[in-house]
């Protein structure tokens, strides 16, 4: 059997997409193929700017294209409400939701609302985000929710007696919690899905290790030239072009053998690199009581609520 690739995406002609961080990286390379199959995108970015810029871009290579730029920064929840309430008056419907933005490793800092930012971007803002646009998803019957975790999760433990590291804080023990909690959410929102008969795909998907942007905020943030240095070399080494590590989202987004409750990752080099085939989720993220536990606290510190699943 053919390695998947993006040529083997069908025809996404009438289909709606968000696509979270969709200004570079991984997010610009999954906006690219989901438009270029035809679907109406929306590049859901914090940077305005650098979204027009991608907007661009994306013009320049798919003229007939439907793509459009929407304001939103997950570390803010009332930019997160702002962004909701925009697309649902705009749309009656959304078939393809890639939570995909993120921030890795970063120093201590704190969102909008007072979260720890790797938590409150990459856990809180997209559990709020899906919640908020949860009308619309189910409007259209099969349409699919896409968490992008991380390898790095193989060390997360959701750490329920500090969650925002007020105590204690490491920058990698911060992220992979966060991308731990991002599979968590995955097959939570599965179980609530099915309970409820409603005709929603949850699944996750991860993209190894992809030379995007994402290496080098943290050093930057830190001023480490030398750990920018060897990010960038590893990023040239290593990795494996952003556009290779879109493929899993863009699988677990568009095959149509896809099932809810499915992981999605590289198929080489420990999952580093290589074509998108399912892949297990951690034991950690499958506890369904750590699954309740994160659910509730998520509710609570988001105030939303996935009232279409009661």
């Amino acid at each position: 059997m053919a390695p998947w690739t993006t040529e083997d995406i069908p025809s996404l002609s009438g289909r709606v997409a968000v696509v979270t961080g969709a200004n570079s990286g991984l997010g610009f390379e999954t906006a690219l193929a989901l438009a270029g199959a035809g679907a109406q995108v929306t590049l859901a970015c914090r940077d305005q700017s650098r979204g027009a810029n991608a907007v661009d871009q994306l013009g320049r290579a798919l003229p007939d294209a439907d793509v459009r730029l929407g304001r939103l920064d997950l570390a803010d929840l009332a930019s997160v409400r702002a962004f909701a309430t925009d697309f649902t008056t705009t749309h009656d419907g959304l078939d393809l939701l890639v939570n995909n933005a993120g921030v890795m490793a970063i120093p201590r800092r704190e969102t909008a609302d007072g979260f720890e930012m790797q938590f409150g971007t990459n856990h809180l803002g997209h559990f709020a985000l899906t919640g908020l646009l949860l009308d619309r998803l189910v409007a259209r019957p099969g349409a699919r929710v896409v968490t992008v975790s991380s390898i790095a999760a193989r060390t997360g433990r959701i750490r329920f007696d500090d969650l925002q590291g007020a105590h204690h804080y490491g920058r990698w023990s911060a992220y992979s919690q966060a991308k731990l909690a991002n599979q968590v959410f995955t097959l939570e929102l599965d179980r609530r899905v099915t309970r409820s008969s409603v005709d929603l795909v949850s699944v996750a998907s991860h993209p190894g290790y992809a030379a995007t942007n994402l290496q080098l905020v943290a050093p930057q943030m830190s001023g480490s030239r030398v750990m920018e240095a060897l990010n960038r070399l590893g990023n040239s080494i290593v990795a494996q072009p952003a556009s290779a590590g879109a493929l899993p989202s863009l699988y677990a987004a568009t095959a149509p053998e896809v099932r809810s409750g499915q992981f999605f990752g590289p198929d080489r080099l420990y999952g580093m690199r290589g074509h998108p085939k399912p892949v297990p989720f951690l034991k950690a993220a499958r506890d369904p009581e750590t699954a309740r536990r994160l659910w509730e606290v998520s509710e609570e510190l988001t105030g939303v609520r996935f009232d279409a699943l009661d």
